[in-house]
């Protein structure tokens, strides 16, 4: 897969995974887990980008004793998933014409 859709991909995941609540980073891998395998410096590589992007904001909080970063989805975070739905429907008729009549040939 292209490297810079296989990016843009896993950043929509990511904001996605931070959607409904405010979360971390190994809640964040354990959450995607069913659907995509992300190694913690992947994740951490994301979230930084994320946040320079202003999509998403930090704030640390104490669990058991130790400070825990949490990672909340920005208004910009929210658009960028909408935007990728929007995208994703082109890309779908795309994928659609590609593969057209393949179930003919086999």
């Amino acid at each position: 897969m292209d490297n810079q859709l296989k990016r843009g991909l896993l950043d929509v995941c990511v904001l996605t995974a931070i959607k409904n609540e405010d979360s971390y980073g190994y809640k964040i891998i354990k959450d995607m887990k069913p659907y995509i395998d992300l190694s913690e410096s992947t994740l951490y590589t994301i979230l930084k980008r994320l946040e320079l992007s202003k999509m998403l904001t930090v704030y640390t909080f104490e669990h058991d004793g130790r400070l825990r970063k949490y990672y909340k989805i920005t208004d910009l975070g929210l658009n960028r998933i909408q935007e990728f739905k929007q995208d994703w429907k082109e890309i779908k008729s795309i994928y659609d014409f590609i593969t057209k009549g393949d179930n003919e040939n086999e």
